[in-house]
């Protein structure tokens, strides 16, 4: 077969995402060669140390809270039945928070371990430059979709997303778990984050994987469930209106305000009271 050159940023071109061989050379070459030929299988294979990473971190993770059901399952075994079981739910219960607060401390170092860091690209995702793309989420995730929404929004949420690579100032509130990327978003100081706000530092196009930093400036609001894609600036003290979605490549000004017409405030002036009753 006929070797496909892949085109790069370095020459104003992009890659060509339906290359079967990689521009790569050496080991790194044959990897991504591998990648781009046979996806599935080579993407399943791929996901096995992936998925054992994860495993790792969760099962370190779990160990203080074993050893305390261990420890109620021993030392407790002769009271009354009903209170020894009382015990040991007790025990379980306090367990998992226990993995909990362990796990957003041993995700943070298993990600600062790893080899290479999340960088911005454009790219295939069945490519070598993707890989800290999906084990810096899947770190992610693993916190996200066991633990993070017990302590959304305390303080403890904050410093997990800050030893992830995050870059947060002083007085920022973050009321949402749905953020993907996080070492690639900055918010400044005084930012609020409302709940369930979606924030990526990534999105997909023509068969294309754009990972791009996202940054929101100093004062600015986020309304509850809007959404932030990537490569995306949001000015000091703008404000995004609950439920609206930022695309990539936006750069809000600052002092921006959510966007209302005229029918809106028409109706909005209807429904205050009338000034004749009062």
């Amino acid at each position: 077969m006929k070797r496909e050159s892949a085109k790069t940023e370095k020459n104003g071109k992009y890659e060509n995402v339906d290359a079967t061989s990689s521009s790569r050379s050496g080991f790194a070459g044959l990897l991504e060669t591998a990648l781009r030929r046979f996806r599935i299988g080579t993407y399943l294979i791929a996901l096995i140390p992936v998925y054992f990473l994860t495993i790792l971190a969760m099962s370190i993770s779990l160990i203080p809270g074993l050893f305390l059901v261990k420890y109620a399952l021993i030392h407790f075994s002769d009271l009354p039945e009903i209170l020894y079981l009382g015990v040991i739910a007790f025990s379980i219960i306090s367990a998992y928070f226990l993995y909990g607060f362990t796990l957003i401390f041993v995700v943070p170092l298993f990600n600062f371990l790893m080899p290479f860091r999340l960088k911005p690209f454009r790219g295939g995702f069945y490519s070598l430059a993707s890989v800290p793309w999906y084990i810096h989420n899947a770190f992610t995730y693993i916190v996200r979709y066991t633990f993070l929404e017990f302590i959304t929004p305390t303080p403890l949420n904050i410093l997990f997303f800050r030893m992830m690579g995050m870059k947060i100032g002083k007085g920022a509130h973050i009321n949402t778990t749905n953020i993907s990327d996080p070492g690639l978003i900055e918010i400044e100081d005084k930012v609020t984050i409302g709940g369930s706000v979606h924030i990526l530092a990534h999105y997909a196009a023509k068969g294309y994987l754009i990972v791009k930093p996202v940054k929101i400036h100093k004062g600015a609001t986020i309304g509850l469930k809007a959404t932030i894609m990537g490569d995306v600036e949001i000015g000091e003290n703008a404000t995004i209106a609950p439920h609206e979605a930022i695309l990539p490549k936006s750069r809000i000004p600052a002092g921006r305000k959510p966007f209302i017409n005229e029918e809106q405030e028409r109706l909005n002036k209807l429904k205050q009271p009338s000034q004749d009753f009062v």
